[in-house]
């Protein structure tokens, strides 16, 4: 393994990812019986599914749900069905995390508490250079 660059922010690995999607029962299907990841959590008000991949989650969001919509297009040759993946970082120093961002001249968005693979905690969102967002997300609250 490389060392961390001096300063870096301490990504510990992928939390979750969450794919945008037009069959919802297709997607179940194949995450969850072809590749064995359980489902999780639901929240049919918001039209996502959990499933547990490991230590990590993935999440699927019906693009005619209340989160979906807000995504744009549905996938295919006009529309993305990635919505963004999430790094866990800890320690998860807000304060460090925006100053090395402001060092690169990377915006953040507000600090909110989110639900990850391994719970509720903090979370911050950031686009990369091609306009991909990124959440760096904290350990679980207590």
């Amino acid at each position: 393994m490389l060392p961390e660059p001096a300063g870096a922010i301490p990504v510990r690995g992928l939390d979750h990812i969450v794919l945008r999607v037009r069959d919802a029962e297709a997607m179940l299907g194949f995450y969850g019986e072809v590749l064995g990841c359980p489902v999780e959590r639901r929240q049919n008000e918001l039209g996502l599914i959990q499933l547990r991949a490991g230590s990590a989650l993935i999440d699927l969001v019906r693009v005619d749900g209340k989160l979906g919509r807000m995504g744009g297009a549905a996938p295919g040759r006009e529309g993305r069905n990635l919505d963004h993946l999430c790094l866990r970082v800890e320690p998860f120093d807000e304060a460090a995390i925006r100053a090395h961002l402001a060092r690169h001249g990377v915006e953040a968005g507000p600090l909110e508490s989110r639900y990850g693979a391994e719970g509720e905690g903090p979370s911050i969102y950031l686009q990369d250079p091609e306009g991909n967002t990124v959440e760096l997300k904290g350990p679980p609250s207590a």
